[in-house]
C-alpha cells in the first residue's frame, strides 16, 4: 500500500543521494499560458533524472541478505544510473541490462557508477527478459522500473517537495512511461490535498495508459513511435495501474513535433537541458484549458546525447522558422548571385547554404536554380524576405531545408 507513513519515510531517506531541485517560476511560459507556470527541474538530479529516487528508496526496503545477492533491472537509461548509483551507494553489485542500440555515452555513464554492464537485445521488453532469466539463474534481486510500489513511493517524494514549496499549487504535470512516476506523484498530492490536480502526458505514439485507462484494464500497444524514448512503453504497470486510476485526474497526450519547439523553448530561454521526455509537461501546458492557475511541470530529466541534441535543435529552429530554403529561379548572366544576395542582406536575412545549379534547364539563358538557405528571426521575417525577393520580379518557392 501507497501510505502517507511510506512517503514520509521515504521523503527522508533520499534526501541522502538527491540534491535540491528548487521550483523555477516560468516567465515565458506564464506568459504564454496565462497560468503561473513552475517547472520542478529534476534534470538537475544526480544522474540527471529522477529515476535515482525510486531505485535507493526500493534498495533502502530490501534486506542486507537481498542487498548482497546483487541488484539487476534492465533499463536503456536513466533507471539504469539510477540503479547503478544507488547500489554503489549501498555497497551493493548491480547488474544492468541494456539494449544493444543503447547510446555508447549512457553505457559508459551507467558503468562509472561501478555497474556490470550486459548489452541485450535490440529493445527494452528484450534487455527486460533476459534481465529476468539472469536474476533467477544467479539470485539477483530485480529492480523493476515502474511496476513496483517501493519504486513509486520513492518517485513520489518529487510531490511532497513541490507542496512544501507551493502549498497552493493547482495542477500538476507529470509525464508517463510505464507510470511508476505518475502513480507516487498522483497518490501522494491526494493524499497532502485532494483538490490538487495532477495530469499524466504521453507520447501520442506510446499512449498506452490512456488506452488503458478507456478501456478499463492493462492494455499492451502492438507498437510504440516517438522519440521520447525515456516513455516509449508499450504496457503501463499491473501493480500501479489502480493507483493510475483512482488518482490521476486526466491525460494529456503529445505529438513529437511539439517536443522539438519546447526543447529550443528551453535552451533559450532557461539555458536548460531537458531531455525528450521531460518536455512532455512542457509541451502539455498549452493543452491545459485553464487561466490564473499555479501550474507545476515536472521535468523527469535531462540525459540526452548530443547528436541527437543537434538534431533537435535544427528541427526545432526549421520548426519555428528560423531557418529555412527557398529555390529562386534566375537568368544566368553575371551579377544576378550577387543581386539576390544583396537583396536578402536588406531584409536582414542571413544566408547559411548556397547551392548554385546550372542545369536545372537546358536554356541556362531562361533560368538556372539558386537553393540558398538561410536564418530567419520568425515566419513574419521569413515571409518579408520571400515577398521581396518576388517583388524584385524572382520566382520564389519554398523547399524543405537540407542541412
Amino acid at each position: 500500500m501507497l501510505t502517507l507513513d511510506k512517503f514520509e519515510e521515504a521523503s527522508e531517506i533520499v534526501k541522502q543521494v538527491t540534491q535540491e531541485t528548487k521550483l523555477i517560476y516560468s516567465d515565458y511560459f506564464s506568459k504564454n499560458t496565462g497560468n503561473k507556470v513552475y517547472f520542478k527541474p529534476e534534470n538537475m538530479q544526480r544522474t540527471g533524472a529522477y529515476k535515482l529516487r525510486g531505485a535507493y528508496y526500493k534498495i533502502s526496503t530490501l534486506s542486507q541478505e537481498e542487498r548482497d545477492k546483487g541488484l539487476i533491472t534492465a533499463s536503456a537509461g536513466n533507471h539504469a544510473q539510477g540503479v547503478a548509483y544507488a547500489a554503489k551507494a549501498y555497497g551493493a553489485k548491480a547488474v544492468i541490462v541494456m539494449p544493444t542500440t543503447t547510446p555508447l555515452i549512457k553505457v559508459e555513464r551507467t558503468k562509472s557508477y561501478g555497474a556490470e554492464v550486459v548489452l541485450y537485445g535490440d529493445v527494452y521488453d528484450e534487455a527486460c527478459e533476459y534481465a529476468l532469466k539472469l536474476a533467477e539463474e544467479n539470485g539477483y534481486t530485480f529492480i523493476h522500473p515502474f511496476d513496483d510500489l517501493a519504486v513509486a513511493t520513492g518517485q513520489g517524494t518529487i510531490a511532497m517537495e513541490i507542496i512544501k514549496e507551493l502549498p497552493l499549487v493547482d495542477y500538476i504535470l507529470v509525464p508517463v512511461g510505464g507510470g511508476g512516476l505518475a502513480t507516487g506523484v498522483s497518490t501522494l498530492a491526494k493524499l497532502l490535498n485532494p483538490h490538487i490536480q495532477v495530469i499524466g502526458v504521453e507520447p501520442a505514439g506510446a499512449n498506452c495508459l490512456q488506452v488503458s485507462v478507456d478501456k478499463g484494464a492493462v492494455t499492451t500497444l502492438p507498437t510504440v513511435n516517438t522519440i521520447a524514448d525515456g516513455t516509449a512503453v508499450k504496457t503501463p504497470g499491473e501493480h500501479v495501474f489502480p493507483y493510475l486510476q483512482e488518482n490521476l485526474d486526466g491525460i494529456i497526450t503529445v505529438e513529437d513535433d511539439e517536443l522539438i519547439v519546447c526543447f529550443l523553448d528551453m535552451v533559450e530561454n532557461h539555458k536548460m537541458i531537458v531531455e525528450n521526455s521531460g518536455l512532455l509537461t512542457v509541451a502539455a501546458l498549452k493543452h491545459l484549458n485553464v487561466k490564473d492557475k499555479k501550474v507545476v511541470s515536472v521535468l523527469s530529466g535531462g540525459n540526452m546525447d548530443v547528436i541527437t541534441m543537434a538534431s533537435v535543435v535544427q528541427l526545432g529552429l526549421i520548426q519555428r522558422d528560423r531557418i529555412f530554403t527557398v529555390s529562386v529561379l534566375l537568368p544566368d548572366r553575371p551579377g544576378e548571385l550577387s543581386r539576390v544576395s544583396g537583396l536578402i542582406a536588406e531584409e536582414q536575412g542571413n544566408v547559411i547554404k548556397l547551392d548554385h545549379n546550372q542545369f536545372y534547364s537546358t536554356n541556362r539563358n531562361a533560368a538556372v536554380e539558386l537553393r540558398i538557405t538561410m536564418e530567419a528571426f520568425g515566419t513574419e521575417h521569413k515571409e518579408k524576405i520571400v515577398h521581396r525577393l518576388e517583388k524584385e520580379g524572382y520566382r520564389v518557392k519554398l523547399v524543405r531545408p537540407s542541412l
